[in-house]
């Protein structure tokens, strides 16, 4: 029938991600490939029929992150044109996230674009996880499964001593997520205020919560320049928080400077997953798999069962 055949293509920008997802679900990747001419424009062959499969296309657009948003649509573009019944665009990790709304004049709003872009090339459904902005949802006209790392981050704190512990949201927007990891490990929540300065400085100028012998898990959903994070290090050292810092966050961006900010002796460990290939060799950073999630919201959509059962509580 059409729509039983579920596939499942790899991107260039996770490879490694995506075999690890089809295989938690039993599949081996189905022979798409992905390739560039001369010129660097992007090239995609699809190797066998998809008529009237249910595809899922796993590419994160991460950097570089033009190169590898074109090649999701051109992705895209190809199963439509082969008769896919259904394109699923799973993104671990949604570039262009940042910009989800006017903050001045004259500034465009390119997480709207990005979606106008993808619904264009034939995305029927999205499935992402821990966007940078929830409202990003809204901007398609399709269905998003909006994830969350926060139950693979938490269970893999829960292993560890948390004596004395504190969860702190490094800002007000992602005190919501704070809050729910929070509450899953049983810990006491601390808020830092940051004023941004420009789009890619800013400074801490208040903190709600008591951090003052407490051992702190600072908690975001991306580290780009980890600018954010060494700002919320010395705030917290400041106000009299243990030289005993613990940074997780779901996606590990990692333009320079961050991996020299991360270096920040106060930090004892910093916990990321895979939406982001990070293959360095920094022994403080841990990489935790978000592969299991991904198949099992992927089995759950081709199931037409619940992906809101994921979630954590």
């Amino acid at each position: 029938m059409i729509g039983d055949e579920l596939r499942i293509f790899c991107g260039g920008a996770t490879p490694e991600l995506a075999a690890s997802v089809a295989r938690h679900l039993g599949r081996e990747l189905s022979q798409g490939w992905v390739s560039s001419f001369p010129d660097g424009e992007s090239r995609v062959q699809i190797d066998e029929s998809v008529r009237g499969a249910d595809c899922y296309i796993v590419q994160s657009t991460c950097s570089p992150v033009n190169h590898n948003l074109m090649e999701l649509l051109v992705f895209c573009d190809a199963l439509r044109r082969a008769s896919a019944w259904r394109i699923n665009a799973v993104i671990p990790y949604f570039g262009y996230a940042r910009q989800d709304k006017k903050v001045q004049a004259r500034e465009p709003i390119t997480g709207k674009l990005v979606a106008n872009l993808l619904e264009t090339a034939g995305v029927d459904r999205v499935i992402s996880v821990d966007l940078h902005a929830g409202q990003i949802q809204g901007f398609f006209d399709v269905p998003v499964d909006h994830l969350t790392a926060l139950g693979i981050l938490g269970s893999h704190l829960e292993q560890q001593d948390l004596a004395n512990s504190v969860v702190v949201s490094p800002d007000v927007g992602r005190a919501t997520e704070a809050r729910r990891l929070a509450n899953h490990l049983g810990l006491p929540i601390a808020i830092l205020y940051k004023r941004r300065n420009s789009p890619t400085d800013t400074s801490v100028t208040h903190v709600i919560g008591e951090v003052a012998g407490m051992r702190p898990i600072i908690a975001d959903d991306m580290i780009s320049t980890a600018g954010t994070i060494s700002r919320a290090v010395e705030a917290l050292l400041e106000l009299g928080a243990l030289p005993d810092i613990r940074v997780v966050a779901t996606h590990p961006v990692f333009t320079p400077p961050a991996l020299e900010r991360l270096a920040h002796p106060a930090i004892s460990e910093v916990f990321v997953t895979d939406t982001i290939p990070y293959r360095g060799d920094e022994p403080k950073i841990k990489v935790l798999s978000v592969a299991e999630l991904l198949a099992s919201a992927i089995q759950n959509v081709h199931d037409n069962s619940s992906v809101s059962s994921l979630f954590p509580s």
